[in-house]
């Protein structure tokens, strides 16, 4: 029965997890709000904060899980992509305590372990599905064959979903983070009640960039006419890109279901929080059919508990790494 101790740090939340034998015994995750500042992630100052919070995020992790150092086996951890510097104290501290403990190391691709989160949960897809990964910096339709055998088949050419509402947010003066705010105010709000084109792009990628344009230029016209526009339609705002965006993502998902035959579909990454996004999905799944899986919400954002359960499929294969691994903030499938 391994025991996985997991570490995460890719971007702004510190994270550490225990697994044991596939099951998930402790998930802490420590935020950082230093950002809220300044309207986005400062890069040095996450590697900063990561470093203060890792060794108690990790000691808590292993309290909650009633594991001790010497109960571990080893040490999965996030090695890209992400931020240099805070994947690098992650990595650091992973590579000390399993040279401290003489165990060994497991490096996890933070996009796969964002679908993998989906085998945390008794209700598991089966393979081949097909899995729309959806983050600030990534939006990719992935097929998933096996544990780590993964094809992106279809992805973004310029910004990611998550980008397209962070831009939004900004646009209507809302405060960092802004997703968790367009999702608050949609449900107040009628998602028809302004009209936003769908990029046409080929095949099963995305674009955005048109998109947020498009937003940015609507709010700049109507606050001419009328100041006060923003405050008076927010909900109605926040619901009709909240919907133009869950559109755009179910149409090529829906594209890339039909053509490869996939009946297993599934939801993965930050965005994937996103109320109107669930709940689209599943409309989308009972009407074609679908097997639908969409991670709990602490296993939606970046968590140590998706790297632990990757971390366990790698640990039972074997596939360990040396001390002389590197963080990488591009990691490729």
């Amino acid at each position: 029965m391994p025991v996985i101790l997991a570490i995460e740090s890719s971007c702004d939340e510190t994270s550490a997890s225990v697994c044991a034998d596939g099951a998930i015994l402790s998930n802490v995750i420590a935020n950082q709000t230093i950002h809220e500042a300044y309207g986005g992630v400062v890069p040095e100052l996450a590697s900063r904060v990561h470093q203060q919070n890792i060794v108690p995020a990790v000691q808590q992790a292993l309290a909650k899980a009633k594991v001790s150092k010497n109960d571990i086996d080893a040490v999965a951890f996030t090695r890209g992509p992400g931020l240099l510097g805070s994947l690098l104290v992650g990595v650091s501290f992973a590579k000390a305590f399993a040279l401290a403990k003489q165990i060994p190391l497991i490096e996890i691709n933070h996009m796969q372990a964002h679908i993998l989160a989906h085998f945390i949960a008794e209700k598991k897809p089966s393979f081949p599905f097909l899995c729309l990964t959806v983050s600030g910096g990534h939006t990719q339709i992935v097929l998933v064959k096996d544990y780590f055998d993964m094809e992106i088949v279809g992805q973004t050419l310029d910004d990611a979903a998550g980008e397209a509402m962070d831009k939004t947010s900004k646009i209507l003066g809302l405060p960092y983070p802004g997703g968790p705010l367009i999702d608050k105010y949609a449900r107040q709000g009628n998602p028809a009640a302004y009209h936003f084109p769908e990029p046409q792009i080929p095949g099963y990628d995305f674009s955005f960039s048109g998109l947020k344009t498009s937003i940015l230029y609507f709010i700049r016209d109507n606050v001419a006419q009328n100041p006060d526009f923003i405050q008076q339609h927010l909900p109605d705002i926040c619901a009709s890109v909240e919907k133009r965006i869950a559109t755009i993502l179910l149409n090529k998902l829906q594209k890339a279901a039909n053509a490869y035959g996939i009946k297993d579909v599934a939801l993965a990454g930050g965005v994937s929080a996103n109320t109107g996004l669930r709940l689209a999905l599943q409309e989308m799944a009972e009407k074609n059919g679908w097997n639908s899986f969409i991670p709990k919400m602490e296993y939606c954002t970046d968590n140590a508990a998706m790297i632990a359960i990757a971390g366990y499929h790698k640990y039972l294969k074997g596939e360990f790494v040396g001390q002389d691994v590197a963080p990488m903030a591009r990691m490729a499938f």
